[in-house]
């Protein structure tokens, strides 16, 4: 028998975030989160998505044990400012027993239905900057500190239980060699003077903080026709400062300003901590925080996680100067390979930034939908 039970307290919220700990513990491609990190994310008194959603999370049990989890959220921003009667559901997992997947969405469904909303979709997070979709391709790739992994039965969970797919997602790779630095070097000499556009350069973490509030006014503006848009409030944008800032490394930030010293581009790179936060398995303290600091000064690999430019100046080359920038750092640190992570595949304003790279699928993603 399944019996689900509602987290209310901070050892069961633990017991809910360790789960995937136990379901995950013979994979080498699984990358745990930071445990602490994760409670946080969690947490209606530290993470300021709460302040505009409610989220309710649930255990499965079978024989006393733990078998499966799931988070239903529902953003009040996206159902009442954008009359989208979405009801979320993220953070599920589940061991291979299609009975648990159905006792927990139906806890989902049941909560979409109590709220008068038309359809359930997942998994998803709060927001856009956080981790959604279910990984149909690419399993044998491992993850990053920015998505979710999961066991190929998912897929087959949700498709038996009346989940179609709504969203698609595909995360690529390229080499860093095969940049085709000469394209960039040109088109970024003529965009710069065309434009009087100026790209900046930064060394030190103080020197990038005066421009993270323009930087996510321009998110807002550059991803505002995404289907999956939901806007970021004031109270998210100092609390993901908070949670990125000590990962990113200052040179890995590129922003481009117009004459008025106005932001109409930004760029984010991380670098890759898959090895590290594995190492670490989801403990800071004692080694895990040394793990992390060595993946964020040698790391090979970097992971482009956000690139926004303003709409009146997308199509017209910007992230030309972008790539020129990271290609000059990117050398200087050694760089070998490049991950893009998950855009929606129908985004073609994405594809066209990449149109020039030798990019490889390796991995894709997709959110599932029921209606109500």
């Amino acid at each position: 028998m399944i019996t689900l039970k509602e987290v209310k307290n901070k050892k069961e919220l633990k017991a809910f975030v360790t789960f995937p700990f136990q379901l995950y513990k013979n994979s080498k491609y699984w990358v745990p989160p930071i445990i602490s990190d994760e409670m946080a994310t969690l947490s209606a008194d530290k993470n300021p998505a709460f302040l505009h959603a409610d989220a309710h999370f649930f255990l499965a049990y079978k024989d006393n044990n733990i078998v499966g989890r799931v988070a239903a959220i529902i953003n009040k921003t996206e159902i009442e400012k954008q009359n989208v009667k979405k009801m979320r559901f993220g953070w599920f997992d589940t061991i291979d027993d299609i009975a648990v997947s159905k006792a927990l969405l139906d806890k989902v469904i049941d909560i979409g239905k109590s709220h008068n909303l038309e359809f359930v979709e997942g998994p998803v997070g709060f927001s856009n900057l956080d981790k959604n979709g279910a990984l149909t391709y690419g399993f044998d790739h491992i993850g990053t500190m920015a998505t979710w992994y999961n066991h190929p039965y998912y897929i087959t969970h949700f498709e038996a239980l009346g989940f179609l797919p709504e969203k698609e997602y595909i995360e690529s790779k390229f080499a860093f060699n095969t940049i085709p630095l000469e394209r960039f070097t040109r088109v970024n000499e003529i965009i710069t003077k065309r434009f009087k556009l100026r790209p900046s350069k930064f060394t030190k973490t103080k020197e990038v903080v005066p421009h993270i509030d323009s930087m996510f006014d321009l998110f807002n503006q550059s991803y505002s026709k995404l289907s999956t848009f939901v806007p970021v409030s004031d109270a998210q944008r100092d609390y993901f400062k908070q949670k990125f800032i000590n990962f990113i490394n200052p040179e890995y930030i590129k922003f481009v300003f117009d004459e008025n010293d106005k932001m109409v581009a930004f760029a984010i790179v991380l670098p890759s901590f898959s090895e590290a936060l594995q190492e670490a398995n989801g403990k800071l303290f004692p080694f895990g925080f040394l793990k992390l600091l060595k993946a964020k000064k040698n790391s090979k690999t970097v992971l482009f996680y956000l690139i926004g430019v303003e709409p009146h100046y997308q199509n017209k080359g910007v992230t030309a100067i972008i790539f020129n920038e990271f290609y000059e750092t990117f050398t200087n640190q050694n760089i070998e390979t490049c991950i893009r992570l998950p855009e929606l595949s129908d985004n073609l304003a994405s594809q066209q930034i990449w149109k020039d790279f030798d990019c490889e699928i390796i991995k894709r993603r997709k959110t599932f939908r029921k209606e109500l």
